[in-house]
């Protein structure tokens, strides 16, 4: 039932953050939202409503958070996430749920998304380094996500892909 905004949500609420590999043009935005809005409208688990907000960044970037001291999210009710997911991205043109991709935002201040190969071909190449800014997605609740969801390669598990 709860919509609630996302900057009400309590920094240990649990968050999960997907990412489109391509931009989502202002179009295919509000139908994302606008099916993320409805799904978190009815989100359940056992029975009980969740307490759910969405973040939107960068024409890409998608935070889904619950404040589990209301209520926890249970696997049933996450994987029902997924499948809403799942089922905008033939209408958009681009995945959110591909995480074996890395994202980073290059000198000009585009987001990117590369496969970690790619990734770390480039930062071989002398193109990412350790201050490129990159996202992490590996983040669990909501004030990480508010504080270091992107931050310099060197400050996060991407560190791994430089030579």
């Amino acid at each position: 039932m709860p919509i609630v905004d996302f900057a009400s949500l309590p920094a240990d609420a649990r968050v999960w953050i997907f990412g489109a590999a391509a931009p989502i043009d202002e179009i295919d935005e509000r139908r994302v939202l606008a099916t993320v809005d409805g799904f978190l409208a009815t989100w359940q688990a056992h029975g009980q409503p969740l307490w759910a907000a969405r973040d939107w960044r960068d024409e890409r970037f998608l935070a889904v958070g619950v404040d589990t001291s209301r209520e926890g999210a249970s696997g049933c009710s996450i994987d029902g996430l997924f499948r809403a997911l799942k089922a905008i991205e033939g209408g958009i043109g681009t995945t959110l749920l591909d995480s074996s991709l890395v994202y980073y935002r290059d000198a000009g201040g585009f987001v990117h998304a590369l496969s970690r190969e790619d990734f770390a071909l480039l930062a071989r190449g002398g193109h990412a380094g350790p201050d490129t800014p990159v996202m992490d997605f590996s983040i669990t609740d909501v004030g990480t996500y508010r504080a270091r969801f992107e931050r310099p390669v060197r400050d996060s598990w991407h560190a791994a892909l430089l030579p």
